[in-house]
Parts: structure tokens; C-alpha cells; sequence
């Protein structure tokens, strides 16, 4: 009866946490959407006391302009293309079922083209390290680990001043600022003695410490899905999911933002699959719009994609 009232009361907790991050009212976010990627990624989610190490791609596009709920003339924009790659390898150490910390390294390529203060279309490409997070986790809450929170910082190890009279500090890799992490998930049965389970998560990223009169919009993602564990082949498993990802972000400050072209709310469903095969586990989706509400003239991606590659020890 203990247990049935302390997961009655995270659930409640977990609903209510996701709840107020998808609220469209204050915003969250950086330059360009990039903590996505970080939720809806159920295979970090850790199960047991152990190791994992792990690479993560993900890549986004935006090439579209958008103002408000609606796409506008490119001729609005003087940005025309971002395109990202993000690789991220990194580690997740639980140290017993109740304490873990997690470490990421990330390296960004990027590719921008925009008209310069002569009127002329420009571009630029450039690779470089990101801003390294380094957050710890506490699952003491149940025995199973199947609810937790995180927290941590993220670090200016990313470059932020590359190009300056051609790339805008919302565009640079690094965002100049050290940041604050606070993070939670929880995963429970769909249906008690079934294969169906059901699971959420949220980030909440709060530029702390900021550098060069930049300070980007603090940024919230959630996100809450279904899988389905039934489909076993000898020792793999194949999961599909489906899941809700909502992505926040409030207005970039300061003398070099762009505080009137920055800041949007969005919702996207991210149908994804995931391969387990102890102790490898490959997981990848893709994230599609389906709302998007942009402040002043920003460019959107029609689609964001994500790979995950683990290995448990």
C-alpha cells in the first residue's frame, strides 16, 4: 500500500511538472532549439547500477521562415539557412540505485548562410566543441529507478564569437553563458502484466553566468510517450514508441540579441524505434512540427532527426 501511494504521488508530480512546461505562456530556448534533443531519449534513461557509454547525432535543417504560426517570404529573413550536426559522445555512471552522474562532449558542424550588411548572400561553415553538461542524478525514489531528477551545469567551452561581423551570437555554436540544469522523468506500466509502458521527461535549461551583453532565453522541453516491449527475436528486443515533445524558449537579451526575433513555443510527434540487444542498444526517431509559434521573423526546420547508440558495462 506504501508503494501504491508513493508512485499514486509521482505521478502526479511527473504530470504536473510536464503540464507546466508545455504551457504556452513564458518561454524558454536556445539559439536554435538545439535541448530538444535532449528528452524523448528513453534509452538514457537509467535501469540498473552500471556504466554507459554513448554517441548521439542529431541534425536539423532550417531552412524555412516563419512568422508567428505562419510561413513568411524568405525576403523577411535576412537569415536564410542553418544547418546543424550535432555528435555527442558522452558517459552515464549510476553508482548505486539511488546516485549517477552523466557527462556530455558535444561537437557541432554548421553550416550558415545569411545576407551580409551589404545586401550580399553570404555563407559560412565551421566545426567546433559545443558546451560541455555534466549533471548528476538521484533515483532513490523506487527501487526499479523508473522515476528521477537531474541536475547539473552546462559550461562556455562552446565558441561564441566565430566570425562575428557575419554570424549573430544566437547562431554562434557556444552560447557565452554557464548555465544552470534541472531535469526530471518517471516510466510506469501503461497497464499492469503488460509488454505496454509509458513514460515522460523535462529539462529546464537557466542561463546563469553570461558573457559578451548576450544573454539567451532560458529554454523547457518536455516530453511524454507510450512503447511497446512484446517484440523479442532470441536475445533483441524491438520497441516502437511514439511520443509528444513540447519545446519552449523565451526572448534572447542584451546589446548583441536580437530580442525581436527570437523566443517561440512549438509541439512536434517523434514516432521513433529502439534495438536492444544486451549490452548494445540503438535507438533513433524523427520529430516532426505540428505546431510552431515564433516570435517576430525566425527560420524553422521541417523536421529534426536523432540516432543513439549505447553500450551498458
Amino acid at each position: 500500500m506504501k508503494n501504491e501511494n508513493l508512485n499514486s504521488q509521482i505521478k502526479k508530480i511527473g504530470s504536473g511538472l510536464l503540464a507546466g512546461v508545455l504551457l504556452p505562456g513564458a518561454a524558454f530556448g536556445c539559439a536554435c532549439g538545439c535541448g530538444v534533443f535532449d528528452v524523448g531519449t528513453s534509452s538514457m534513461l537509467p535501469a540498473d547500477e552500471g556504466g554507459m557509454a554513448f554517441l548521439n547525432y542529431a541534425y536539423q535543417d532550417q531552412n524555412q521562415n516563419r512568422n508567428g504560426t505562419s510561413d513568411a517570404p524568405a525576403a523577411n529573413n535576412d537569415d536564410k539557412e542553418i544547418r546543424s550536426s550535432f555528435i555527442t559522445p558522452g558517459g552515464q555512471y549510476m553508482c548505486n540505485r539511488s546516485w549517477g552522474v552523466r557527462a556530455e562532449l558535444p561537437f557541432v558542424a554548421r553550416y550558415f548562410r545569411t545576407r551580409d550588411d551589404a545586401g550580399q548572400v553570404v555563407s559560412r561553415s565551421w566545426s567546433s566543441l559545443g558546451d560541455i553538461r555534466v549533471e548528476g542524478i538521484y533515483t532513490g525514489f523506487t527501487d526499479d529507478l523508473s522515476s528521477g531528477v537531474t541536475f547539473g551545469l552546462k559550461l562556455p567551452t562552446g565558441s561564441y564569437n566565430r566570425d562575428a561581423n557575419v554570424v549573430d551570437r544566437d547562431t554562434q555554436i557556444g552560447s557565452g553563458s554557464t548555465d544552470v540544469l534541472l531535469g526530471g522523468f518517471f516510466r510506469h506500466d501503461l497497464v499492469s502484466g503488460t509488454h505496454w509502458q509509458w513514460f515522460s521527461q523535462a529539462s529546464l535549461d537557466v542561463p546563469t553566468l553570461v558573457q559578451g551583453d548576450y544573454r539567451p532565453g532560458l529554454e523547457a522541453n518536455a516530453s511524454a510517450g507510450i512503447n511497446y516491449r512484446g517484440w523479442n527475436f532470441g536475445r533483441a528486443n524491438l520497441t516502437p514508441m511514439a511520443q509528444v515533445i513540447g519545446s519552449v524558449r523565451g526572448h534572447d537579451s542584451g546589446a548583441a540579441a536580437d530580442g525581436d526575433n527570437s523566443g517561440y513555443q512549438r509541439i512536434l510527434l517523434a514516432p521513433g524505434i529502439e534495438f536492444h540487444m544486451h549490452p548494445l542498444k540503438i535507438y533513433a526517431d524523427i520529430e516532426i512540427p505540428i505546431y510552431e509559434n515564433v516570435k517576430g521573423n525566425q527560420l524553422v526546420a521541417p523536421a529534426l532527426f536523432k540516432l543513439n547508440v549505447s553500450y551498458m558495462f
